[in-house]
């Protein structure tokens, strides 16, 4: 059954027309962030912005900070592990009072517009969403990032047109937090308008959000390492596959070939 969509995620849609839309038998649901963008740049140099921001605000009250910062490796390591902000602020050298300054610092800078530059697209994601889309597939953009946000870098690497439909939230920080309520409305949402007509569908993402959302609707679900959450985090969840990226996935999909 499917659940009632929130009213925060309505007209969240943008339209695609594709030669797929009619005629596909299988329909591909995915996450945006993790399976088709990389936004580990982002996500560290917010975290060292957030880290600079808050020496600044005790600087201006003549206390230095003793700040440790964590390399590239170590802070995605952790992000990929679920370690809470408050732990890596923690690792960081920031204690008391000085977590919720930091907090409040990332929250307000993650999905900032300046910052939106780093994140970058994934190897061979621009084949294998070519790929799908050639063989009938039709692909759903299901993301917690803005719509518009979603829709730009999608058309900056010309891959808006291959999906029928692009869904996305209107807030700025859902993506960061990962709300799996939201996300599973969202989903909800979109496979309402395509019930009569989805034979096979799959959900793709790297979180827990992704997973949990495709098994409150019914919808086998591929989750991905090359994302945000570590493999040991994601079989947690028991996904119908773990799979280490989309072009695996991709190729996963194309031999069930009894819904194509």
């Amino acid at each position: 059954m499917l659940i009632a969509p929130a009213a925060e995620s309505e007209n969240a849609h943008y339209k695609v027309h594709s030669e797929a839309e009619s005629s596909a038998q299988m329909t591909v649901f995915c996450d945006l962030d993790g399976p088709i963008v990389d936004v580990s740049d982002r996500y560290y140099t917010t975290y060292k912005q957030g880290l600079a921001d808050t020496q600044e605000v005790y600087l201006s009250r003549g206390i230095n900070l003793n700040l440790e910062i964590l390399s590239k490796q170590q802070f995605w390591q952790m992000k990929q592990n679920r370690v809470p902000d408050t732990e890596i602020a923690k690792s960081s050298g920031l204690g008391g009072e000085e977590i919720p300054v930091f907090l409040a610092c990332v929250s307000r800078i993650v999905n900032q517009p300046d910052l939106l530059h780093l994140d970058r697209i994934q190897p061979g994601v621009q084949w294998a969403i070519a790929l799908l889309h050639s063989r009938g597939v039709r692909l759903v953009l299901v993301t917690l990032r803005p719509k518009n946000q979603a829709v730009q870098i999608l058309q900056n690497y010309g891959l808006a047109r291959l999906f029928t439909s692009i869904c996305g939230t209107q807030m700025t920080d859902a993506a960061y937090h990962n709300y799996t309520a939201l996300k599973t409305e969202l989903l909800a949402e979109v496979a309402e308008e395509y019930q009569s007509s989805l034979g096979c569908a799959w959900m793709i993402g790297d979180t827990e959000a992704d997973i949990l959302a495709g098994q409150a609707l019914g919808i086998p679900t591929i989750a991905v390492t090359c994302g945000i959450r570590s493999r040991h985090q994601l079989q947690q969840y028991q996904p119908s596959f773990i799979l280490s990226d989309l072009i695996i996935a991709v190729h996963h999909l194309l031999g069930f070939k009894r819904c194509l």
